[in-house]
């Protein structure tokens, strides 16, 4: 989400353990952040049969990304203080998402705010502005708060920060970001914010003072960004990888991710072999974690499908990303085309002469069969270097109406639009993002086991 889209993935249970090493001298303390997140399903906990939440996920899945390529076209087209160990609860929070609740101010004021590893600013609505969105917490009062303080213009974050616009208005930084179904605007600001129920950790952090002028975050506060832009939780506090391991939707399990030291996939047990490829940067956006897939096969056979088209141009179209939020993979042209007219060969069902919601490809299951018992080979992602990703049936099939399975692979939405590995695509795989190595890490994991 990001914010949106985000928005329909995963409440969770959160515990955070910090290491803290502190110099002679307060303002040059060094911090080494370890967090786990046990994080539940989207649909945890609820009625909802597992059709009815692959439809759900993939209408949220389509709406995180008409978010996602608005920004994207956009953009192509032109700390201190006392920190002991913290525990975090994060609660269920609808089939949109999963939200966090932080302190914000001194004294803390709660704000449930949803995790978004799609956008990078960290922003509640505030009365500052006049938020105008109904909201569960309390707003958010800065005048209650001694340890608020508004950023000016010429403030490192308020010239680095990627927003829509932003401009100087009584010398304060503000700035307005376009969701494509969303739009924040807001003011920067410093503020204390503090994480944990138990044991509280307090950290120091730039955030924005705002509010939605139009859609709804479904009773939350704001955003919690984890994406690699330069607001975002991961830059402000150096933490430098972090990995998660996703549960699929209908086993209704936690699914736990992890940073700092415990982010290392050589401390838990796989069911595969642990590759590594590198972590792309994208020259012109930091919206996504972008990797070198060069090209697809199913079964046995290589798809036509040219290494250049999956490439990250220079301009910064195209490249492929990966993304915990986003449902649905994405494919460019011609690489659809090619998977879709394979698994057409492969699949010896009828082809429907219909599609459920958001899914092109389905095919009639016979009466009274389930997915689970239909053949199909092993898709794999091949990567520059000779790694692969091998997926099985239920990473990219789903069966999203009784008597339907569906190819949970869809077309990109626009020319220079990148492809998405999805979070279908990533269930049961332990993935590591570090940041600071540019190395991105998988393996076949049984994720309900770490």
């Amino acid at each position: 989400m990001a914010m949106a889209c985000h928005l329909h993935h995963r409440p969770l249970l959160l515990f955070l353990t910090v290491a803290v090493l502190l110099t002679a001298t307060p303002a040059l303390a060094i911090f080494h952040f370890d967090f786990r997140w046990d994080t539940d399903s989207p649909f945890s906990g609820g009625s909802l049969a597992r059709h009815d939440m692959w439809r759900r996920a993939a209408l949220g899945s389509k709406a995180r990304h008409a978010k996602s390529s608005a920004r994207l076209a956009k953009a192509l087209g032109k700390q201190g203080g006392d920190i002991t160990a913290a525990d975090v609860t994060v609660t269920p929070y609808t089939h949109q998402g999963h939200s966090l609740t932080i302190g914000i101010g001194t004294p803390p004021q709660p704000s449930k705010v949803i995790l978004d590893m799609g956008s990078d600013l960290l922003w509640t609505q505030c009365t500052l502005v006049g938020p105008t969105v109904v909201q569960e917490d309390p707003v958010y009062d800065p005048s209650r708060s001694p340890s608020f303080s508004l950023l000016p213009c010429a403030s490192k974050h308020c010239e680095e920060g990627t927003f829509t616009s932003k401009n100087c208005t009584d010398w304060r930084c503000a700035y307005e970001n376009y969701y494509g179904v969303l739009t924040a605007t807001g003011v920067l600001a410093t503020e204390t914010f503090t994480f944990g129920t138990h044991r509280n950790v307090s950290v120091n952090l730039t955030f924005g003072c705002g509010k939605l002028t139009n859609g709804t975050i479904a009773g939350a506060s704001g955003i919690l960004g984890l994406s690699p832009g330069p607001l975002s939780l991961l830059k402000q506090l150096a933490i430098t990888k972090f990995s998660y391991c996703l549960t699929p939707f209908g086993d209704r399990k936690t699914s736990p991710v992890m940073f700092g030291a415990m982010a290392d996939l050589a401390k838990y047990n796989t069911t595969g072999k642990i590759q590594t490829v590198p972590l792309l940067k994208n020259p012109v956006e930091d919206l996504y974690y972008y990797v070198p897939m060069v090209g697809i096969s199913l079964g046995t056979k290589r798809l036509d499908v040219p290494a250049e088209s999956l490439a990250l141009k220079p301009d910064g179209t195209g490249g492929t990303a990966v993304d915990s939020a986003t449902t649905l993979a994405y494919l460019v042209e011609p690489a659809f085309t090619e998977l879709k007219k394979a698994v057409m060969e492969a699949v010896t069902l009828p082809v429907a002469n219909k599609t459920v919601d958001d899914y092109p490809v389905c095919f009639v299951l016979p009466p009274g069969m389930g997915m689970d018992n239909v053949l199909t080979p092993t898709l794999v992602l091949h990567f520059d270097g000779g790694a692969e990703m091998a997926l099985t049936r239920e990473n990219y099939f789903q069966e999203p109406s009784p008597g339907m399975m569906c190819l949970a692979v869809v077309p990109a939405p626009f020319g220079g639009a990148p492809s998405v590995i999805g979070n279908v695509q990533q269930q049961n795989m332990h993935v590591l993002y570090d940041v600071s190595e540019r190395k991105f890490s998988y393996a076949p994991t049984q994720c309900d086991k770490l």
